[in-house]
């Protein structure tokens, strides 16, 4: 599904940003697919993703949701998760709107219906490099494998691979990933990218920076695929709309995406047709800086470098300077070598 070379691959990262409401899901759909983005992706936790005491705790991740009274953890989380017929409804309608359809697992079991329900890779979250089930599971799935590598050291990571292809993972595209929401953009070190190659899986980037100008760079780096959170609004009710990309900034990352992949071109240098002919009108010729009579001996100060580039290239004028002029020539004209006799 995915190869070096290809368009960056431009995943939405809806999440949980629908906040429970299918009629919601789908008009993010909607956006995604006009900004131009090739996967809407969702998340399909559900309460299992936390243990008794964060929920006795009642502690939320986000600063804007801590000390709320209104409601409590648990219930957010049963109101924005997603069931599996759900998730059915949302992939049925990616495939009549004309986009992929993803989530993200987070149990093993949630792994096998997103198989049955056509996504083309299955998302590994961060937070799960080092869950062995779950990365076992993706794996056997048969589908590429797209895995953020947030809070990960590089010894993690090659655990991490090491168990997905000893799990005969069919395709694996590591995520550079910082786990801060949002990345300030001095801790984002996007040269990392670059470091995961080494594992000689294929690179991309998910982005919790704000804005677009992050994201085009690590396009720009390379990224075969890159994850950016959206929404409709961000100042929508939920915990990920604030550092979320509004559909503006996505049409910018997915415009972005095809410029840059159409301009990276390839590492040997060359000049094309195009620029050869406009080489002629933009370079010079070597032309007489004032009236030259048949015999004189040219000098510096007796030529010149002018546009046109149909004549005498200027870098042949070591050669031509103390070479005798064999007929009178105007000012302001260009030198052919018939013009020219041996150095005297």
């Amino acid at each position: 599904m995915f190869n070096q070379g290809q368009r960056p691959y431009i995943i939405a990262e809806i999440g949980a940003n629908h906040n429970g409401d299918l009629g919601l899901a789908r008009k993010h759909i909607d956006a995604a697919k006009a900004c131009g983005a090739d996967a809407a992706k969702f998340q399909s936790w559900d309460t299992k993703l936390f243990s008794k005491k964060v929920y006795e705790d009642n502690y939320f991740l986000t600063d804007d949701y801590r000390n709320r009274d209104d409601f409590t953890l648990k219930e957010i989380v049963n109101e924005f998760a997603l069931t599996v017929e759900q998730l059915g409804e949302l992939a049925s309608y990616c495939r009549e709107v004309g986009i992929d359809f993803a989530s993200t697992p987070f149990e093993p079991d949630q792994v096998d219906p997103l198989v049955e329900l056509g996504a083309p890779f299955v998302k590994i979250a961060s937070m799960d490099v080092n869950n062995d089930r779950i990365l076992s599971r993706a794996a056997q799935s048969g589908l590429p494998v797209v895995m953020s590598v947030g809070m990960a050291s590089l010894g993690e990571i090659d655990r991490a691979v090491s168990v997905l292809e000893e799990s005969n993972v069919s395709e694996l595209v590591l995520l550079h990933c910082t786990a801060l929401y949002p990345t300030p953009p001095d801790e984002v070190n996007l040269l990392a990218m670059d470091t995961l190659r080494q594992f000689g899986h294929l690179v991309g980037f998910s982005d919790h920076s704000l804005g677009t100008s992050i994201a085009l760079g690590a396009i720009a780096r390379g990224a075969i695929v890159v994850e950016k959170h959206f929404t409709l609004d961000k100042d929508m009710f939920g915990w990920d709309h604030k550092m979320s990309m509004s559909p503006e900034e996505m049409k910018v990352i997915c415009d972005g995406a095809k410029e840059i992949h159409a301009a990276m071109g390839s590492s040997r240098r060359r000049v094309g047709e195009r620029e050869m002919n406009q080489r002629t009108a933009f370079r010079r010729s070597i032309v007489t800086a004032r009236d030259i009579k048949a015999g004189e001996v040219l000098a510096e100060d007796s030529i010149v470098f002018r546009r046109p580039g149909v004549g005498l290239d200027p870098s042949l004028a070591p050669q031509i300077l103390g070479m005798k002029v064999n007929r009178d020539i105007e000012f302001d004209t260009m030198i052919a070598m018939q013009d020219l006799v041996g150095k005297s």
